[in-house]
Protein backbone atom coordinates (compact mmCIF):
# COMPACT_ATOMS: atom_id res chain seq x y z
CA UNK A 1 0.00 0.00 0.00
CA UNK A 2 1.03 3.54 -1.04
CA UNK A 3 2.28 5.83 2.10
CA UNK A 4 2.86 8.92 -0.15
CA UNK A 5 -0.40 10.93 -0.42
CA UNK A 6 -0.09 12.04 -3.99
CA UNK A 7 0.92 8.16 -4.26
CA UNK A 8 -2.33 7.35 -2.36
CA UNK A 9 -4.06 9.78 -5.41
CA UNK A 10 -3.04 8.29 -7.93
CA UNK A 11 -4.69 4.50 -6.99
CA UNK A 12 -7.48 6.50 -6.49
CA UNK A 13 -7.51 8.29 -9.64
CA UNK A 14 -6.57 5.25 -11.75
CA UNK A 15 -9.42 2.93 -10.63
CA UNK A 16 -11.50 5.70 -11.00
CA UNK A 17 -10.74 5.55 -15.18
CA UNK A 18 -10.22 1.94 -14.97
CA UNK A 19 -13.80 1.72 -14.20
CA UNK A 20 -14.90 4.67 -16.77
CA UNK A 21 -12.61 2.40 -19.34
CA UNK A 22 -14.80 -0.68 -18.54
CA UNK A 23 -17.72 0.57 -19.12
CA UNK A 24 -17.65 2.32 -21.96
CA UNK A 25 -15.53 -0.70 -23.84
CA UNK A 26 -18.27 -2.72 -22.55
CA UNK A 27 -21.60 -0.53 -24.19
CA UNK A 28 -18.88 -0.70 -27.24
CA UNK A 29 -18.76 -4.69 -27.17
CA UNK A 30 -22.70 -4.84 -26.77
CA UNK A 31 -23.44 -2.46 -30.00
CA UNK A 32 -21.10 -4.71 -31.80
CA UNK A 33 -22.78 -7.68 -31.29
CA UNK A 34 -25.87 -6.57 -31.82
CA UNK A 35 -24.99 -5.18 -34.83
CA UNK A 36 -23.42 -8.80 -35.85
CA UNK A 37 -26.82 -10.11 -34.43
CA UNK A 38 -28.87 -8.06 -36.98
CA UNK A 39 -26.72 -9.31 -40.02
CA UNK A 40 -27.12 -12.50 -38.49
CA UNK A 41 -30.69 -12.90 -38.69
CA UNK A 42 -30.96 -11.05 -41.65
CA UNK A 43 -32.83 -7.86 -40.65
CA UNK A 44 -31.80 -5.17 -42.72
CA UNK A 45 -33.62 -2.48 -40.98
CA UNK A 46 -32.31 -3.61 -37.79
CA UNK A 47 -28.82 -3.87 -38.93
CA UNK A 48 -28.97 -0.38 -40.12
CA UNK A 49 -29.92 1.30 -36.70
CA UNK A 50 -27.85 -0.85 -34.94
CA UNK A 51 -24.50 0.18 -37.99
CA UNK A 52 -25.40 4.01 -36.50
CA UNK A 53 -25.45 3.47 -32.83
CA UNK A 54 -22.10 0.84 -33.08
CA UNK A 55 -20.45 3.97 -35.06
CA UNK A 56 -21.47 6.44 -32.74
CA UNK A 57 -20.57 4.28 -29.81
CA UNK A 58 -16.97 4.01 -31.57
CA UNK A 59 -17.04 7.48 -32.12
CA UNK A 60 -17.68 8.31 -28.36
CA UNK A 61 -14.82 6.00 -27.27
CA UNK A 62 -12.55 7.57 -29.52
CA UNK A 63 -13.23 10.96 -28.61
CA UNK A 64 -13.00 10.08 -24.55
CA UNK A 65 -9.35 7.94 -25.06
CA UNK A 66 -10.38 4.82 -24.75
CA UNK A 67 -9.94 3.35 -28.14
CA UNK A 68 -7.24 4.71 -30.88
CA UNK A 69 -8.71 6.17 -33.67
CA UNK A 70 -7.35 3.81 -36.38
CA UNK A 71 -9.07 1.44 -34.53
CA UNK A 72 -12.57 2.55 -34.75
CA UNK A 73 -12.15 3.12 -38.30
CA UNK A 74 -11.03 0.37 -39.27
CA UNK A 75 -14.06 -1.42 -37.29
CA UNK A 76 -16.57 0.90 -38.87
CA UNK A 77 -15.00 -0.22 -41.88
CA UNK A 78 -15.52 -3.81 -41.06
CA UNK A 79 -19.15 -3.32 -39.98
CA UNK A 80 -19.94 -1.33 -43.06
CA UNK A 81 -18.91 -4.15 -45.59
CA UNK A 82 -20.92 -6.63 -43.49
CA UNK A 83 -24.13 -4.15 -43.55
CA UNK A 84 -23.28 -3.79 -47.43
CA UNK A 85 -23.19 -7.11 -48.06
CA UNK A 86 -26.39 -7.89 -46.00
CA UNK A 87 -28.14 -5.29 -48.41
CA UNK A 88 -26.45 -6.61 -51.57
CA UNK A 89 -28.12 -10.13 -50.47
CA UNK A 90 -31.31 -8.70 -49.82
CA UNK A 91 -31.21 -6.42 -53.10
Amino acid sequence: MANIKSAKKRIAVNEKKRVRNVVIKSKLKTAIKKFETAVIDTNVDVAKQEFLNATKTLDKAVTKGIIHKNLAARKKSRLALRLNKLQAVQA
